[in-house]
């Protein structure tokens, strides 16, 4: 997947400026899509040049002027053919799990550290996504908004976020765990 399609899909909804779109990549979209506000700014120039996004001028009076781009018919072809395209699998790139995997050869309490951190971190992505949920379903039970929701594809991405925080919280919890476990039973001898 190219940085185009997650900037596409995030303007289905409505409207956005640049800085707008930063945010919503701070939000939901980086579940699945990390990008910074830079490269966001230079991919919808490349979007805009390209045909697949609009966009137009809004003069402000106390605020300098911005734009707001939305997806053209072009863009929602493109996501269409980018949907129908087959899925390469995902991997894992983190530094946290080369870290553990040195766990026998370094010092095993800042590596416990950098765990309880990472499944901090995991508990406040998971509370952030949780309201993010809560928003969208407005007054539905999450069951109604699953049948009959106005636009799922948000709402799946915002799940699968929760399982991969949960999944990552509980393992660095386990694993913190574990490694105070053993460097308790060494240091006794």
């Amino acid at each position: 997947m190219a940085l185009r399609h997650a900037v596409l899909a995030a303007l289905l909804d409505e409207e956005l400026s640049g800085y707008q779109l930063a945010k919503a990549f701070g939000l939901g979209v980086a579940n699945f899509w990390h990008a910074l506000p830079q490269q966001l700014y230079a991919e919808l120039a490349r979007l805009e040049r390209d045909g697949l996004v609009s966009g137009r001028e809004v003069v402000q009076d106390t605020r300098p002027n911005k734009r707001l781009f939305t997806a053209t018919d072009a863009g929602l072809a493109e996501l269409e053919r980018f949907a129908a395209t087959a899925n390469k699998p995902s991997f894992i790139r983190d530094d946290l799990l080369v870290k553990v995997q040195a766990a026998d050869h370094v010092a095993a309490g800042a590596l416990i550290e950098q765990l309880a951190e990472r499944a901090a971190f995991a508990d406040a992505k998971i509370e952030l996504l949780g309201g993010l949920l809560r928003k969208m379903r407005g007054g539905m039970s999450e069951e109604e908004f699953l049948r009959h929701g106005e636009r799922i594809g948000p709402y799946l991405t915002c799940l699968r976020g929760i399982a991969f925080e949960q999944g990552n919280r509980d393992w660095c919890r386990r694993s913190a765990a574990i490694l105070e476990e053993r460097r308790t039973a060494h240091a006794r001898g």
